[in-house]
This record gives structure tokens, C-alpha cells and sequence, in this order.
């Protein structure tokens, strides 16, 4: 039996979800709750992973959640995800969303929010498992796994900093 991993396309597991927003989800300013944005974001990257990895996957962190413009009630929201970065068990999934007018078709989509969320896949006793490599094929594709690389070094620095400067009886 051979040790080496099978790898995929970002394309392989890319995955776009839509939906038309409602009153339900409004906040006090009367447009869509940020937090309903971001379901649907981790919601859009759980499937990509789920699909990347083959089995279960949990979210283990929002990386990065940018908000650029609002959603308003009766939008259609989109969003897009493919994976960015895969490492032993975890996977980086970037997540795009747009929101359009319901009534205007001539209305161009907005770009609403980005969204990196990490995943980590589990086995059936819920222990991380490994995960395919990440075989990118554009010059965007290896862009942002370059890019992904930077957001982990620094996730992984930003803790040992935190950690080295935590008093040990804390």
C-alpha cells in the first residue's frame, strides 16, 4: 500500500448555493444580519469541504470574514467557494458572496462579503483524518494557495505569540 495522497482540482469540489432573503432575517437596521450571511458562508465552505475531503468535515475557524457592502431584504444572495489550501487534515475554503436585486435582472450582482473559513475533516470517532492534496491548475488557483499559506503562517504564529505570553498557571 502506497503512503502518497491523492490531490484535486480546487475545481473538484467547487460548490455555489443561492437563496432570496426575507424579513425573518433583517436586523434593526432592516437589511440582512451579517450573521446570516455568514451561515451561509460557512454552510457554502462545509459543503466544499465535505466534498473536497471526501467524509465529514467541521468548521475549526473563521479566518477571515470581510463585509464590503449591505444585503438588503428581498436580495439574492449567491455564494461561491472552492478550496484554497489543503494540509493533512485541514483545508482552507475561500467563499465569495454577491447579492442581487429580486426584480431587476439588469442590476449587476454586488459584491457583498468574502469569507476564509477553515475545515477540518473527522473520522467516525470524530479525529482529525486526512484529507487530498490540492492540485491547482490557474495562475488564480496557486494565487490563493500562496495566499492561504500567508493567512495559516500567520494563524499559527498569532497563537504561539499568544501562548508564549500566557502566565503557565492561567
Amino acid at each position: 500500500m502506497t503512503s502518497e495522497r491523492i490531490a484535486h482540482a480546487p475545481s473538484y469540489a467547487q460548490v455555489s448555493l443561492a437563496l432570496m432573503t426575507h424579513n425573518q432575517e433583517a436586523n434593526l437596521l432592516g437589511n440582512v444580519h451579517g450573521g446570516e450571511i455568514m451561515k451561509l458562508a460557512d454552510s457554502t465552505a462545509g459543503a466544499v469541504a465535505q466534498r473536497h475531503s471526501g467524509g465529514p468535515a467541521v468548521t475549526a475557524a473563521m479566518d477571515e470574514m470581510v463585509f464590503l457592502n449591505p444585503v438588503y431584504v428581498g436580495d439574492i444572495v449567491r455564494t461561491s467557494a472552492q478550496v484554497n489550501w489543503a494540509g493533512t487534515s485541514s483545508m482552507e475554503i475561500g467563499v465569495r458572496v454577491e447579492a442581487q436585486a429580486w426584480n431587476d435582472a439588469s442590476i449587476e450582482p454586488r459584491h457583498v462579503a468574502s469569507a476564509y473559513v477553515v475545515f477540518v475533516a473527522i473520522d467516525a470517532d470524530g479525529n482529525p483524518r486526512a484529507v487530498p492534496g490540492l492540485l491547482p491548475e490557474t495562475a488564480t488557483e496557486v494565487r490563493r494557495q500562496r495566499e492561504a499559506e500567508i493567512r495559516r503562517a500567520h494563524r499559527l504564529a498569532r497563537k504561539k505569540e499568544i501562548e508564549a505570553g500566557r502566565d503557565p498557571l492561567d
